[in-house]
């Protein structure tokens, strides 16, 4: 709820500039996360989690202001969310009186540890677009770059199998380690992070057009108390996205 909150609000902010803009665009796209850092690295080699699990589609929407035929000022907002649910890929859940334990996935469970592991990004993006035919073709072929501010958020919770502290089952002679609750996140992050894209605008009709769209957005954010330890969590990724122009 809070993500959707975030993004008609960054919409609301940009309409007073619908009488300024030469285009308005609303596009749906399916969002690659890069997810190269520790973190993200972490729940793949632990949990049943993989990285194309974590692709998902998102939505955008945005206005243009020509400059010239050739040149223009693209602002754009988007957002991506997700949810996964998971498993320990190499433990199970025995219980007794000290606590919650993970053993190998030999031993028979009195339950499975599990926790969910949430993503959220939303850049709101300024760009330069370049369309070096002009916008008076048939097919408007462009490219364009430019810095955004993104909203991010990340959240754990669920079990937590502490890996940094083994224990040894004296009775069995093997290793295991505590499972506690989790609920880290880090909530409404803010970071500063830049983008490229490049794509074809077809005009279909009077003031229509569809365009395709392939983008590279590059940002880090700083995690803090909720998973210290850890380096910049990575909300790099690239995107393939097909849209609906209205030209004013």
């Amino acid at each position: 709820m809070k993500k959707t909150l975030i993004f008609l609000t960054a919409v609301l902010v940009l309409v007073p500039g619908f009488m300024f803009s030469d285009v308005v665009t609303f596009k749906v796209g399916y969002f690659f996360p890069r997810a190269d850092s520790d973190l993200w690295q972490d729940e793949f080699d632990n949990m049943m989690f993989t990285k194309t699990g974590f692709q998902d589609s998102n939505f955008g929407f945005g206005y243009e202001y020509f400059l010239s035929n050739q040149l223009s000022v693209v602002f754009n907002v988007e957002g991506y969310s997700k949810n996964k649910l998971g498993q320990y890929e190499n433990f199970v859940g025995i219980e007794d009186v000290d606590g919650d334990w993970a053993y190998p996935t030999d031993f028979v469970p009195d339950f499975i540890p599990t926790h969910t592991f949430s993503v959220s990004i939303t850049p709101i993006q300024l760009s330069l677009k370049i369309a070096p035919l002009g916008r008076r073709q048939k097919i408007i072929p462009y490219v364009g770059g430019g810095a955004g501010l993104y909203i991010w958020n990340v959240r754990m919770w669920g079990d937590l199998v502490d890996l940094s502290d083994p224990w040894v089952d004296q009775d069995w002679d093997v290793e295991i380690y505590p499972i506690y609750p989790v609920d880290a996140r880090e909530e409404n992050k803010l970071k500063v992070g830049f983008h490229a894209f490049g794509g074809i605008m077809v005009p279909v009709a009077n003031k229509i057009s569809f365009e395709a769209e392939f983008k590279y957005n590059f940002a880090k954010g700083e995690l803090t108390e909720a998973f210290e330890g850890f380096e910049p969590f990575d909300l790099s990724g690239y995107q393939i996205s097909v849209g609906l122009n209205y030209w004013f």
